[in-house]
């Protein structure tokens, strides 16, 4: 027996028009109630329009902007986890906090890789 979502089942551009408003509500709420989402997005805010002016070949530059949103990209996922870990239980647990440190292991690795990418970048020269 397959039990599906009552929220599924939305099909061509009412399925596009609810995912994009879903996914602007996500934004919205990362930014009013995420600090870490918020300092990750002023860092965007930073190095993506910094990568347009540095004197690198548009590959080094997708690849600088790709790392950079990768980091964005994986805090909503982690803030994700988080959020329902929290929906589930607030009571101390070991596999919750295995959830929320695997989570925050992701961000930082997202950050090592935007270190190592504009810096492979920055000194191909």
């Amino acid at each position: 027996m397959s039990e599906e979502s009552p929220f599924k089942g939305k099909t061509g551009l009412r399925r596009v028009c609810n995912a994009l408003r879903y996914s602007l509500a996500g934004l919205s709420t990362a930014l009013a109630q995420e600090d870490a989402f918020r300092q990750e997005a002023l860092l965007a805010a930073i190095l993506i329009p910094l990568s347009l002016f540095l004197p690198v070949a548009w590959t080094g530059r997708a690849l600088m902007i790709a790392s950079v949103l990768l980091v964005l990209i994986v805090e909503l996922v982690n803030s994700a986890i988080e959020a329902v870990v929290d929906r589930v239980s607030l009571d101390r647990h070991p596999l919750s906090k295995r959830a929320k440190d695997v989570g925050s292991a992701a961000v930082f690795i997202a950050l090592l890789n935007v270190v190592v990418v504009w810096a492979a970048v920055l000194l191909e020269r």
